[in-house]
């Protein structure tokens, strides 16, 4: 026999709060389950790993309809891994250009960090932030 949660167990085995479990299932991530006969869901282990491959997918910055893609190619595995590779690749990119950009936030904020002044009128966060952009 095979073991089954309710939601709120499955929230807790999969580190998934309840609202989005409804959610994906409102989408069509996580398939139509059954339920008992007093009308409570009741999840089995597919359901489980299933949500499990949809948390690590968002962890990694994936859309809704990518993990879609992506699921479909799992249940598929003769298929070419090309479409996940391109998906891998734009998701690089987007990580690269966000690292790109926090850097540059990071050069922005040491360059007024530990300001000496006692007072507003001299800070040079103020400053910097008053300054016109490329200045």
């Amino acid at each position: 026999m095979t073991d089954t949660y309710s939601i709120g167990d499955l929230g807790q085995r999969s580190g998934v709060n309840v609202e989005t479990i409804r959610y994906y299932e409102k989408v069509d991530l996580l398939p139509a389950i059954s339920r008992a006969s007093n009308g409570y869901r009741r999840y089995d282990d597919t359901s489980l790993e299933r949500l499990a491959f949809i948390r690590r997918g968002r962890e990694l910055g994936f859309t809704i309809d990518e993990i879609r893609e992506l699921i479909e190619l799992a249940h598929h595995p003769e298929r070419p891994c090309a479409d996940a590779d391109r998906m891998t690749r734009v998701h690089l990119d987007d990580i690269e250009g966000k690292i790109r950009d926090l850097q540059r936030m990071r050069r922005a904020l040491r360059q007024v960090a530990d300001c000496s002044s006692r007072t507003a009128e001299h800070c040079e966060l103020l400053r910097a932030l008053a300054l016109p952009k490329g200045r």
